[in-house]
């Protein structure tokens, strides 16, 4: 594990377009640099550069075979670095590494600690369904994906996404799955069960999320709820 102290910067710089074993040169690189146990990488895209050849790469639209920059930047010990490096340079064939010396000031955490127990839930609960349709966007996104992460970052115990094959909403348009249809907006439901605090707490949030759609609640009990629990070394 990488720790605080002096330490080496190493950039890997490769074209876009080169391949190893037909796979992407930056993706080998980086599956090297995971699978010996690199703390830690980087992968960024330029977009725009010219390399020992001079030709001048952009990413304007209209060109698309522009083989532009990758760089591939990892942070690691010394020594670590020059046991890297000889199969690292033939990897990288004609790309370039560049190698410089740094301070750790602050090293990763390394994995996280993990989350304390959630308290159990037990016995009277209440269950939301959500119902939109499968065309439904929010900034861009389907928005049933949109309120499964806001139910996940509201700290809700789960949730489940169901595709309808059949049914009409307040439009009265009946909505059916058909083979090799590009845009069906079939009904989307989704039901999500916790404490009746939590699911009052995050209507607000879902206020803001669904412009056109059906929200409902009922009240059930809850029997069983648990969730694995991860245990060092498992």
């Amino acid at each position: 594990m990488l720790k605080q102290g002096p330490a080496r910067r190493v950039t890997v710089c490769v074209g876009e377009d080169l391949q190893h074993r037909g796979e992407p040169l930056y993706l080998a690189v980086l599956n090297f640099l995971f699978y010996r146990g690199v703390s830690g990488a980087t992968v960024t895209k330029g977009i725009a550069g010219f390399g020992a050849d001079h030709k001048l790469r952009t990413n304007r639209i209209l060109r698309l075979a522009e083989n532009l920059p990758v760089r591939i930047e990892f942070v690691e010990e010394a020594g670590k670095v020059e046991a890297l490096l000889p199969k690292l340079c033939e990897l990288v064939g004609p790309g370039v590494i560049d190698i410089q010396e740094t301070t750790v000031v602050k090293p990763p955490m390394g994995e996280a600690a993990p989350e304390p127990p959630r308290a159990a839930i037990e016995g009277r609960a209440k269950l939301m369904r959500i119902y939109i349709g499968e065309d439904d966007r929010w900034h861009g996104k389907p928005l049933y994906e949109a309120i499964t992460e806001s139910l996940r970052a509201n700290d809700l115990a789960g949730a489940t996404v169901y595709r309808g094959i059949h049914g009409y909403g307040a439009h009265r348009r009946y909505h059916k799955e058909k083979p090799l249809a590009m845009s069906r907006d079939l009904p989307i439901m989704l039901a999500v069960v916790d404490e009746e605090r939590k699911i009052r707490d995050y209507l607000p949030v879902l206020e803001d999320l669904v412009q056109e759609g059906l929200v409902v609640l009922s009240d059930v009990d809850v029997i069983r709820y648990t969730h694995r629990v991860h245990t060092e070394g498992a």
